[in-house]
């Protein structure tokens, strides 16, 4: 063999270092790629505008609010029970509700109803809002967050796959669908 055919072992080196290089960018840029086309690849897009049900209408007694839970139309796999979402259903007469989102306008603490007083209250940092969802008093500077809501077939169902932030869009936050036929 001649010398320039022969591979010495600095070039060997060198060609080991590069192909190892390369596969550890492969690695690295696999779940970087997916994570970038996830919204395509899974076909989730509209989950954000998926309404889900909370329960028949007769589950929520006129003039009571009542705890409901929702899953999460929006969710992985590795959610587990995280997906399961909670809100407050008030049942205001005939077909009229509100059905607000459990955390607190302040910092996101999910608030209580309490029916002697007529008042929700967040136990972290004093936050009171009106059974309507209106601020009453504390730190948090509005009211609670309302998700749209309509009656279909006797059930109530909400849009519920975004979930409500206090850096929301206030038009996105304040939207009441009235209740259809």
């Amino acid at each position: 063999m001649s010398n320039e055919t022969m591979l010495t072992r600095r070039g060997l080196l060198m060609k080991l270092a590069i192909l190892f290089n390369g596969l550890v960018g492969i690695a690295l840029a696999v779940p970087i790629v997916q994570f970038l086309l996830s919204s395509i690849t899974r076909g989730r897009a509209n989950a954000y505008l998926a309404w889900v049900p909370l329960g028949a209408v007769s589950e929520f007694p006129e003039g009571e609010t009542r705890l409901a839970t929702f899953r999460n139309p929006y969710v992985t796999p590795t959610d587990g029970k995280t997906a399961d979402t909670a809100c407050w259903v008030r049942h205001i007469e005939g077909e009229q509700f509100q059905v607000f989102a459990i955390n607190c306008m302040h910092l996101g603490c999910p608030v209580r109803w309490f029916p002697q007083s007529g008042l929700f209250m967040c136990p972290c940092h004093g936050g009171v809002y009106y059974r309507d969802g209106s601020r009453a008093s504390g730190p948090p500077e509005r009211g609670l967050v309302e998700y749209p809501w309509k009656v279909e077939k006797g059930q109530i169902i909400i849009q519920a796959g975004e979930l409500p932030t206090p850096g929301a869009p206030t038009a996105a936050l304040d939207r009441r669908t009235p209740p259809c036929a």
